[in-house]
Order: structure tokens, then C-alpha cells, then sequence
């Protein structure tokens, strides 16, 4: 398997197949020359090889499948964007299967780790800045606007909260819009609360839930954060469920590039300081009066389709990065 020469000083890219956005990425490395080599490592075991020696502080050897391989003691640079589960062989029990799953995730995913380079991002760095708890904390810290928030599993006290409100309230997940229901994918947008009763249902109790206060909206944006640059681009939504989630209603969208105030501007720049971070998506509400209220940073949230629309340099900016190997 992977009978070439494994490549040094290349730029890695851990993903699957299916990530188109990880494309231009690609093609703009390629086109400067950077030796680029792309891997899912979902492909392991059953579909890609590790041989990794450890001599003196770094692991010598390679990772490699069926058409590429990298030299791990020379990678210069790793782009983190989708990889998938690991794959492992048919007809194992679960016990066995669990324990594949593991020795899979440490050894190849510890070697990986490993990797004394710029990372976009590092695992570790992305788990620790998914927690929404945690991100608007930080970002309060950071001199960034957030909304009152609760988060709760007593139904009386998120119906006593929102009923303090002086407006409307909204229920956001905190894991994600996507959620898998009976083998089926389905999509929980932020919702306005209309009846605050229904807050006092007992099923509130079996999970933790967020709510947060209305933030008076004009429009939203999303800023897109490689290292020191940031794109940031105003979405405007034509209907009152993209109003509420512009998520809900991509045909509705239309969009603006803007610039990034330099007070928010500053306290992003803490904000990924903190972190560790070196991308990030943020996600703002703008008020009518043009306050900007930080609703999440997305620490490997999409950025394609707005450099698409928009004509953002994202991917040559990205690009670059890898290339440098530097922040």
C-alpha cells in the first residue's frame, strides 16, 4: 500500500474526502509549489498504514494509503478540518471493536499529536473551545458583548428567568444544530420562545437546556479568523425564521463585506489568544444601534460559501499559513 516516497516537508491535511472546503486549500498549495499531502484519518487501519519510530524527541517514519504517503519527522504544517471515524475490519465483536477503536485513536491519533508544527487547529485547542459555557465566559473576559444567558435543567427557574426578561427569550442548543433521531439526520435551529408555560414542562429536567435574551437584530455577521487577518461578512435574511436563525433560511441570505469594529476587533484577538486558536468563525448579532453581541465562535466553522459569494482571498490566506508554518 502507498508504494511512493513518502513526502517531506509537506503540509498536511486531515480530512475526509467529501470536504470540499478543504479544496481550494489545496489547489492554492499546489499552485505555490507546497508539497500538500491530504488524508482521511478515518482510512485507518483498514485503509491506511502507520509505521512511526521514535527517535531521540520525534517520531520518524510515515502514515501512508493506497496513493500518498508523509514523512512525520519533516511535516511542516497541519490543517485539522473533518476527518472521519476510524475504519476497522468486519466481524469483530464490540468488545474487540472498542478496544481497536481505542488503540486506533492513541497510537495514530498520539503520533499525529505529536507533530511540533503550526496546527489549524489542534484538537485539543478546538474540544476545550467548543463548550458554549466556556466561550462566552471567555469572551466576556475578552471585552466582547454577550447575551444574558442561563442554562438550566429546572424547568421553575427557566420559566422564573425568562419571565424577568424585558423581551423575548430564545432556546439554542449547546452541542450543535445536528442531531440523529432513528437513523435520521435532523437540525435544531435557535428558537424564539413563544409560550414561557412550556418552559415549566418536567422534560426540561432530563438534560441541561440554554436560553438566552433576544438581542434586538438588525442583521447578523460572521467573521472569519486565519491567524491575524479577519473577513467579516454581514448576512441580511429576507424571512422571519432566518431572522431568528439565519441557519434556517440560506436562500433568503444576502451579504456584505464589512469591517470589523476595533474594539470587537481586539477582543477576538484575546479571545483566540486564549484559546490558542489559530481560526475561528464567530458568529454576531448587529443591533440597530450597531453594538456587535458575540453569540458563539465556532472553532472549524465554515467559511466557504461566504468566500464564494464574497470573493474573500480565505483559502489563499489559509493557505499561506500552512505554508509558512508560522501564526
Amino acid at each position: 500500500m502507498g508504494g511512493s516516497a513518502p513526502v517531506r516537508g509537506a503540509v498536511l491535511v486531515l480530512t475526509s474526502r467529501q470536504d470540499g472546503t478543504a479544496d481550494p486549500v489545496v489547489h492554492h498549495l499546489q499552485e505555490a509549489g507546497v508539497p500538500v499531502v491530504r488524508l482521511d484519518p478515518g482510512d485507518f487501519p483498514a485503509g491506511a498504514v502507520l509505521d512511526a519510530e521514535l527517535g531521540g524527541a520525534v517520531w520518524a517514519g510515515s502514515v501512508r494509503d493506497a496513493h500518498r504517503a508523509v514523512d512525520l519527522a519533516s511535516v511542516r504544517s497541519v490543517y485539522y478540518r473533518r476527518p472521519t471515524p476510524f475504519s476497522l475490519a468486519p466481524g469483530m465483536s464490540g468488545p474487540e471493536q472498542r478496544w481497536a477503536y481505542r488503540e486506533a485513536r492513541m497510537g495514530l491519533g498520539g503520533v499525529l499529536l505529536s507533530l511540533d508544527c503550526l496546527w489549524l487547529n489542534r484538537p485539543a485547542a478546538m474540544s476545550a473551545a467548543e463548550y458554549k459555557p466556556v466561550q462566552l465566559t471567555t469572551a466576556a473576559r475578552c471585552g466582547l458583548a454577550v447575551p444574558p444567558t442561563l442554562i438550566t435543567s429546572d424547568p421553575e427557574r427557566a420559566h422564573a428567568w425568562a419571565r424577568a426578561r424585558p423581551g423575548p427569550v430564545v432556546y439554542k442548543p449547546l452541542g450543535g444544530a445536528f442531531h440523529v433521531e432513528e437513523s435520521r439526520t435532523r437540525i435544531v435551529y435557535a428558537t424564539r420562545v413563544g409560550d414561557l408555560e412550556e418552559l415549566r414542562d418536567p422534560a426540561l429536567s432530563l438534560t441541561a437546556h440554554c436560553l438566552q435574551e433576544w438581542v434586538d437584530k438588525d442583521h447578523e455577521a460572521r467573521v472569519v479568523i486565519v491567524g491575524g487577518h479577519m473577513f467579516a461578512v454581514a448576512i441580511r435574511v429576507g424571512s422571519q425564521a432566518g431572522h431568528v436563525d439565519w441557519r434556517s433560511d440560506y436562500a433568503s441570505h444576502s451579504y456584505e463585506v464589512v469591517e470589523v469594529p476595533a474594539r470587537v476587533r481586539a477582543g477576538l484577538g484575546r479571545y483566540m489568544h486564549a484559546f490558542g486558536l489559530v481560526y475561528g468563525a464567530a458568529d454576531f448579532v448587529i443591533s440597530p444601534d450597531g453594538s456587535w453581541t458575540l453569540l458563539e465562535v465556532n472553532p472549524n466553522g465554515e467559511w466557504g460559501w461566504l468566500a464564494q459569494a464574497c470573493a474573500l482571498p480565505i483559502a489563499a490566506t489559509i493557505a499561506t499559513l500552512l505554508e509558512k508554518g508560522t501564526p
